[in-house]
């Protein structure tokens, strides 16, 4: 074992400089990437539900931090700053409300700018520049909404909406390619999105887009009269079904080890994936929204209740308005108005892999004896003194104008 020392000792400081020169190499890609002399704005179309990542490609060297600006519309005078000086870092989307402000969701991470459960509001310009308002690079960000989003099912005939030509332009659907099968070794699914796009002459110059004179749908490039016809097509996604095999596990070694493996997992309970899980304790009523940790829009998520697959084709979101649990269009699974059944682990899919679960426990609302100086006690006392109040207003008018009636009648009688 001495003589192999010298050349394990070797081998790591090699790893060591090659580790350092990779590290270098990374360091030194903002320095290769001139920033353009002109500013532009790549377009970039989302769903919305997803959470989407703007790399900032350029800066100078001397620049060792950046702050991002968002603008609905070039030339406005509101300018939302999107800063991490603050210490504005989240790292669990789930804890991330829908309907909150971009300032709540979002993070900037080795200078690119993460938004979480992006919504249509979110659509307008970002730009990546310095605290002291320096641009460097920009987007064009166009979050397409999936209130109305048209789904296919592919097993069951059904096909995608046709292009749409008009004298000046043609709409379509870009799609994704088809995602990965959510799931191994049992049935799943794989889904592709498919997002509005516009081909025509006229477009603003100062967006860059993937194709000449092809841009998505909400994009600032299109000229102003030809958004009315654009908003009569939506979003497609397309679902069909799948079957792939789960990668082989590596074989258990042979000797008493494993041996002692075997009778040690005997007696044991049912056999549940070895996965890191997280434990969330909920309260009768109240909302979860779980997260799939490490998706991106463009991966394959599948959700499982313990052994009850979730599949899209019934829990998708708007295939029933009354659903309290579904998959939104993100990925991520919702919970509503949650119930002493929901209890259980739910597992995630990623890429085809089962990677997370969580642990969902139920609790009844403790109940507390309230005080009369308490703001809801002060409130319902109110709200009774002012209903007697009326009422008692009410009887009183009702006497009076008996009596007064009697008293009026009665002279007229005689």
């Amino acid at each position: 074992m001495e003589p192999r020392l010298p050349g394990a000792a070797l081998l790591l400081c090699l790893l060591d400089v090659l580790q350092a020169f990779a590290s270098e190499e990374m360091g030194d890609g903002f320095r290769r990437a001139a920033c353009p002399a002109f500013l532009m704005f790549d377009n970039a179309a989302y769903l919305a539900d997803m959470t989407f990542e703007l790399p900032c490609h350029c800066k100078p060297q001397e620049v060792s931090s950046v702050t991002w600006y968002f603008l609905e519309k070039m030339g406005s005078h509101r300018t939302t700053v999107l800063t991490d000086f603050a210490g504005t870092v989240l790292v669990d989307s789930s804890h991330v409300g829908a309907g909150s402000a971009v300032l709540q969701r979002f993070s900037i991470r080795m200078f690119s700018l993460i938004v979480f459960r992006a919504q249509v509001s979110d659509s307008g310009h970002y730009l990546c520049g310095t605290e002291e308002g320096h641009y460097f690079y920009g987007y064009d960000v166009d979050v397409q909404p999936s209130s109305h989003i048209r789904v296919t099912f592919v097993d069951r005939g059904q096909h995608v909406r046709l292009d749409h030509a008009g004298k000046l332009f043609r709409l379509f659907t870009a799609f994704w390619a088809w995602s990965r099968c959510d799931r191994c070794g049992v049935r799943g699914e794989q889904r592709r999105i498919g997002l509005c796009y516009l081909q025509g002459a006229g477009l603003h110059p100062r967006y860059r887009t993937a194709a000449p004179d092809v841009t998505s749908c909400g994009s600032r490039a299109v000229p102003a009269h030809f958004q009315r016809p654009l908003r009569l097509r939506s979003p497609e996604v397309a679902i069909r079904s799948c079957l792939t095999p789960c990668p082989k596990e590596r074989a258990p070694e042979e000797g008493p080890q494993a041996i002692s493996n075997v009778i040690a997992s005997l007696g044991e309970g049912p056999w549940q994936p070895r996965v890191p899980t997280q434990f969330h304790r909920q309260s009768v009523g109240s909302s979860l929204i779980l997260a799939c940790p490490g998706a991106r829009p463009e991966h394959a998520v599948a959700w499982d209740r313990g052994s009850v697959r979730l599949y899209r084709s019934r829990y998708l979101r708007g295939l029933n308005g009354t659903t309290r649990i579904f998959i939104d269009h993100g990925n991520h699974l919702h919970l509503r108005r949650v119930r002493v059944g929901d209890r259980g682990t739910y597992y995630c899919w990623r890429q085809g892999r089962r990677v997370a679960g969580f642990r969902l426990s139920i609790a009844h609302p403790a109940r507390r004896r309230r005080a009369f100086d308490d703001p809801e006690t002060i409130y319902a006392a109110k709200a009774i003194g002012i209903g007697y109040g009326l009422i008692a207003i009410v009887f009183i008018g009702i006497h009076l104008c008996r009596c007064l009636w009697r008293a009026l009648r009665g002279p007229a009688s005689r």
